[in-house]
């Protein structure tokens, strides 16, 4: 006889999914009194409704009294955490922005944003979890490494987050136990991994729930006080050996082999972590749970080919977890991603998988009590998310799709149900990183699966072997290194796929429209699957309907008519477009490449260009001139009065004469009339040392066209700012009503939130580029446009955009990204 399927027990989840909330968003934030006084209440009204549920069969106040326990135990270690944390002078310190000595232990490799990196975790892409406290550090305390173009250099910034024992400040010495995130120049990028570290640095203050408490600005290079244990140096050396084995092997495979083993991503290319990223395949290249779950399963299966016995092979993974874990790293990132691969495993078995929801809620739990601020992770949630969503839906996905298949394909149902149930779960937190909804994700993640497996497993074979025999090492490093090909080779080829993506936003609100959306469909989809085998002319309608409301506007021709102003998809710069009459156009900036912005306008058929504007001299911003110059007939030249970089200022001299186009000034007061486009300008006025002297000399003009305005304020900073609001505030009739705003320097955190506010209209454009090394858009700056209520669109996620007016009102359309 059958037995009856059991269902899946998801008692344990509800607890674990509202303390994580509770956890996010309110005890990393709020005063740890309030924390203290949270816990007592909860505990208190868990023990009353426990005692009112003891007695009768009462199992909705029995789950609410757990959940209130959970809530109680996530609040206690939060507060308990916070108080270690605080003790010591240290978050006064740096309050007042003293320079002191920190004493401590690095505890996680350098990441080197900007430039060539070279080390461990310090390439593209190793930064994927930054906090916004390094986000902001970028601009805050990038600035001395700044070179004439002032952008980075190479490398403008080192990241190291140091486990700080002592601080000495004002004569006085105190033992602290607390994380501090220090941002150097080129020599912190030699720091090891628990090294312990001696450094005079300047404090400023974290950002409000990161898990450091100060951000510090190095005032020389590293002093080592001691070196990493004898286990973690023999760790150390596997990962150099393991590099050392793979250097043979053509670019992509030898970023990738490190990547996926051991989550070691400095010599992946920068353009195969933006195809990853692109096609939801970034979780590859990261020490993920899939990875423990892929080692795990090998060591099981190399127990069983060894005829180990049963009872032993738990504790045989177990040695091989904890090997993994010292190869890789036991960081909070890699200890998270160690806990869910050992429950998606467990989840996964064929005996084991109903405790597999409940384990991976108890993991959660463990997990917040262990370190709160993972609760505020984006790892952490697409680990739990992944987890569940295969634990909840591959296996009866699996089987319902082997059903309809014939005998021989029946094994392709668990194997497209995996990537299917994981992008499902996790695309409502990806869509505020991307700002859009992966169409090629389910089939990039489906091609790679296979070729997953054998790379990872191959490669820490290679690990291994690269300790006893080098040489052999090598040789069999090209069996990894062929599949790690084939990923690349997938992740490019889907990423350059056309409608490969779908506008979508970065807002919370937009995060909560797709999973309402993507629940409904879960719900609705086996009913739609059975009526549409009954009348498949109506299923073929309503995916019309459908892809009519999906697809951007994009795909039925480009540029659509009327349009006002396009923001040009320059990569890190600016490039825009205002629309002047028919073939006829107002350029403002023209990014960095000249055939960048040569293609954008002659997408949009622009053949005379009335007037150039270049608000500063930056190459990001000037460098792409002679692609406006080609080709097409351009009546005048506008420039900043400030000269620097000087040499960019005598190249732009140069081609204008060369062209023969008037070359002229703007500064504060001017107005420039072309066609129906008007502009003021309002800076740059009186010089400003402060800051970036280039960047605060930009031109910011408000442009009026057909009824709109729109504020272009190039890279100004907040000194810059400052007086551009005076002079507003000074001549609102002049001012008028701005509609649209351009986001200042690519969305930097060096902005004065008193212009979001004086901007009348709530739409922002972001000209950005992806990858950069500068932290841009910083997540202060997305923030304060989200608490202002201003709705976002960016190059780097949407391409081209397109400002229309049509019966919705003022609309931005994106292209897309490609050629």
């Amino acid at each position: 006889m059958r037995r009856p399927a059991r269902r899946t027990d998801v008692r344990l989840l509800v607890p674990a999914l509202a303390a994580w909330p509770l956890v996010a968003f309110g005890a990393l934030v709020v005063p740890v009194a309030w924390v203290v006084g949270g816990a007592v209440a909860c505990g208190a009204a868990a023990l009353v409704l426990l005692g009112r549920a003891g007695s009768r069969r009462r199992p909705v106040l029995r789950l609410l009294a757990l959940t209130l326990a959970a809530c109680c135990l996530a609040l206690v270690a939060t507060s308990g955490q916070r108080v270690v944390r605080a003790v010591g002078p240290l978050e006064s310190l740096a309050a007042e922005r003293a320079v002191v000595t920190l004493r401590g232990q690095v505890s996680a490799d350098p990441r080197i944003i900007g430039g060539a990196a070279g080390r461990d975790g310090a390439g593209p892409g190793a930064g994927a979890e930054r906090s916004s406290s390094e986000q902001d550090g970028v601009e805050h305390d990038g600035g001395e490494q700044r070179d004439g173009t002032g952008k980075a250099g190479s490398p403008s910034l080192v990241v190291v987050r140091l486990d700080v024992g002592s601080v000495t400040a004002r004569g006085r010495t105190t033992q602290v136990s607390t994380r501090v995130l220090v941002l150097g120049p080129a020599a912190w990028a030699d720091v090891e991994w628990h090294d312990g570290i001696e450094v005079v640095a300047r404090l400023r203050p974290a950002e409000p729930g990161d898990d450091v408490v100060a951000v510090a600005a190095p005032r020389g290079p590293p002093q080592r006080t001691s070196s990493p244990g004898a286990v973690f140096r023999a760790a150390s050396a596997v990962r150099a050996r393991f590099r050392e084995a793979t250097t043979t092997l053509p670019a992509d495979a030898r970023g990738l082999v490190p990547a996926l083993v051991l989550g070691d991503t400095s010599r992946t290319p920068p353009d195969l972590t933006t195809a990853m990223l692109a096609t939801g395949m970034s979780h590859l290249s990261a020490v993920s749970g899939s990875n423990v779950t892929l080692v795990l399963g090998s060591a099981i299966a190399l127990c069983r080919l060894l005829a180990v016995r049963r009872r032993w092979r738990p504790w045989a993974a177990l040695g091989v977890l904890i090997a993994f874990v010292v190869l890789a790293r036991p960081e909070p990132s890699v200890i998270r991603a160690a806990v869910m691969g050992g429950v998606g495993l467990l989840g996964l078995s064929t005996s084991r998988r109903r405790v597999g929801v409940p384990a991976l809620a108890a993991a959660i739990l463990v997990l917040l009590a262990w370190d709160p601020w993972l609760a505020r992770s984006y790892g952490f949630a697409l680990s739990s998310v992944a987890t569940l969503g295969l634990l909840l839906f591959a296996q009866p996905w699996g089987s319902a799709l082997a059903r309809r298949l014939p005998p021989r394909l029946r094994w392709l149902g668990p194997v497209v149900a995996v990537p299917v149930a994981a992008q499902a779960a996790c695309a409502p937190i990806v869509v505020p990183l991307q700002g859009s909804v992966s169409l090629v994700a389910v089939v990039a993640n489906l091609l790679a699966a296979p070729l997953v497996g054998p790379t990872t497993v191959v490669g820490v074979g290679v690990a291994v072997l690269s300790v006893v025999w080098p040489g052999a090492a090598t040789v069999l490093s090209w069996a990894a290194g062929v599949p790690a090909q084939g990923i690349a080779w997938v992740a490019r080829r889907c990423a350059e796929a056309p409608l490969g993506s779908i506008p979508w936003g970065t807002s919370a609100e937009a995060a909560v429209l797709l999973a309402a959306l993507t629940a409904l469909v879960v719900l609705v989809a086996p009913w739609l699957w059975h009526r549409s085998r009954l009348r498949p002319l109506l299923a073929v309608a309503v995916v019309l309907v459908t892809a009519a409301f999906v697809l951007p506007p994009s795909t039925v021709g480009w540029p659509p008519p009327a349009w006002i102003t396009v923001a040009c998809d320059v990569g890190e710069g600016d490039g825009l477009v205002v629309n002047s009459g028919a073939g006829h156009a107002v350029v403002i900036d023209t990014g960095t490449e000249p055939d960048v912005i040569d293609g954008c306008l002659t997408r949009l058929h622009v053949e005379v260009v009335d007037l150039v504007v270049l608000t500063h001299f930056h190459a990001d911003h000037a460098g792409g001139l002679a692609g406006v110059l080609h080709g097409r007939r351009v009546a005048e030249i506008r420039v900043s009065t400030v000269k620097e970089p000087l040499a960019q200022s005598e190249h732009v001299s140069r081609l204008a004469a060369a062209a023969a186009v008037p070359l002229r000034e703007l500064r504060a007061g001017d107005t420039v009339t072309v066609g129906p486009v008007r502009a003021d300008v309002w800076w740059p006025g009186r010089p400003i040392s402060a800051g970036s002297v280039p960047n605060n000399g930009s031109v910011v003009m408000t442009v009026r066209t057909r009824g709109v305005g729109i504020l272009f304020p190039g890279d100004m900073e907040r000194e810059a700012a400052a007086e551009v609001l005076r002079a507003a505030r000074l001549e609102p009739e002049r001012w008028g009503t701005v509609d649209v705003l351009k986001v200042p320097h690519h969305g930097s955190s060096n902005r004065d939130d008193g212009l979001l506010r004086y901007v009348a209209g709530r739409l922002a454009l972001i000209s950005v580029g992806t990858p950069n090394d500068y932290g841009h858009p910083a997540p202060s700056t997305l923030n304060a446009l989200a608490r202002n209520g201003f709705r976002v669109h960016r190059t780097d996620l949407e391409g081209d955009l397109v400002l229309v007016r049509d019966v919705r009102g003022l609309t931005v359309i994106g292209r897309g990204r490609g050629p």
